[in-house]
């Protein structure tokens, strides 16, 4: 787990349409601040990838789909010796509108 602490979850998105096999979907994001720029980019994109099970799992959805993630990174400190990151991953996830 990262020393520091986790910025925040995004909700990114509204449910859409997009044909009969996976018939809603949603965009989900997950920030995470810490040092250097690799490890919060691997954190937020597990991170993700935990929310969206977790996610799925609370609604009983059991088959969805999980679109490319993007991260993008920003530098939110920098102290010559060390700096540190805030990345932020997201994803358009679709599951079918049956349970199961």
């Amino acid at each position: 787990m990262p020393r520091s602490v986790l910025v925040s979850i995004l909700m990114l998105g509204s449910i859409v349409l997009t044909g009969p096999a996976f018939a809603e979907c949603k965009r989900l994001g997950f920030a995470v601040n810490d040092y250097g720029i690799e490890g919060p980019k691997r954190d937020a994109k597990r991170l993700l990838d935990h929310y969206i099970r977790r996610w799925t799992a609370e609604r009983g959805i059991k088959r969805y789909r999980v679109g490319k993630k993007t991260v993008t990174c920003e530098l939110f400190l920098d102290l010559i010796l060390f700096d540190e990151h805030t990345c932020k991953a997201s994803a358009t996830f679709c599951w079918s509108k049956r349970r199961g």
